[in-house]
């Protein structure tokens, strides 16, 4: 590709600033190395004179949401509490840029504004594994994946931190070739580059030094039966493999039952949707799997300390 490119980074309160990081640095290596001015970036908030990172990091930006530039790509970046920012200049501004035929994409949990703006319903796209829980119950049309970054759909999207390096050593080989991307890699001394497939989070494999298949498909089989909770008995029936044997390889590999560990990943995924979504208590309590929401706030006051709703009431 000839010809410097324009990036223009869109960034949300809040932003998160190793995303951001991320996203520059390899277009500025990617110039040194080059020799030339193959990419050009700047950003854009509200206001148009600042943007404030979750760091607490001050940037100077270039533009404000409603006088955007011609560019050739636009990404969005936000970070957390992107729920509760006001979006709507940046909404406009993303529907006109599209209108324009502009190429945009989202970093960390910018695929939560992007599908506020109604992009991304029927396609597949990558956030932050810290927000699939209430991005999945707010957005169902849109084919969340827990990929690092999807960049074959209209929309190309990175799930944060580290990931959106990888997004971008990908655009860098398909605007300059594969030279040039493992040369800017290793001026980051970055030996450990994703392709879009790889998962996001390290798997329960790697995180508990688990080797054995019947666990992990255990583990997977409970994940997705979360809002109808599964028996251990029943997930052995599913492996083939006897109830005792699902107690001793939980108890051998994790320390705890399997009636526990599925405990644990309901209460979680609760916590999620009460800080990430505004669905109500009995919402949540019925996408964890409980069926009243007495049973759900006492199990959840014991394991976390506060009610349901006092732990909303926290982020207020």
């Amino acid at each position: 590709m000839t010809g410097s490119q324009h990036f223009v980074f869109a960034l949300v309160e809040e932003f998160t600033h190793l995303a951001f990081s991320c996203a520059v640095e390899p277009l500025r290596i990617a110039n040194l190395i080059g020799g030339k001015e193959l990419y050009r970036w700047s950003f854009a908030s509200a206001n148009g004179e600042t943007a404030v990172s979750s760091n607490g990091i001050v940037t100077l930006v270039h533009h404000r949401f409603d006088r955007l530039p011609s560019c050739d790509r636009l990404f969005v970046l936000s970070g957390i509490n992107m729920q509760r920012q006001d979006t709507r200049s940046l909404l406009a501004a993303l529907r006109r840029e599209r209108a324009h035929g502009t190429r945009i994409g989202a970093l960390c949990s910018g695929a939560y504004v992007l599908a506020k703006a109604g992009f991304l319903d029927g396609l597949k796209a990558a956030i932050h594994w810290e927000y699939h829980d209430g991005f999945m119950e707010e957005f169902p049309d849109v084919n969340l994946v827990r990929n690092v970054f999807v960049a074959d759909e209209k929309f190309i999207t990175a799930s944060g931190g580290t990931a959106t390096a990888d997004l971008m050593l990908h655009l860098i080989e398909l605007d300059h070739g594969y030279d040039l991307s493992v040369a800017v890699a290793d001026q980051m001394v970055y030996n450990a580059v994703r392709d879009a497939t790889a998962a996001q989070r390290v798997s329960i494999q790697s995180r508990n030094g688990v080797r054995n298949k019947h666990l992990a498909k255990a583990i997977e089989i409970m994940r997705k039966r979360i809002d109808d909770p599964i028996s251990p008995s029943a997930v052995a029936e599913e492996l083939g493999i006897s109830t005792r044997q699902i107690e001793r390889l939980f108890g051998s590999y994790l320390n705890t039952s399997p009636k526990k560990y599925l405990m644990e990943m309901r209460l979680e995924r609760a916590r999620h949707l009460l800080l990430q979504t505004e669905c109500a208590i009995a919402e949540v309590a019925l996408a964890c799997g409980f069926s009243n929401c007495g049973h759900f706030s006492r199990v959840y006051r014991a394991a976390h300390g506060v009610s349901p709703m006092m732990q909303r009431a926290r982020m207020t």
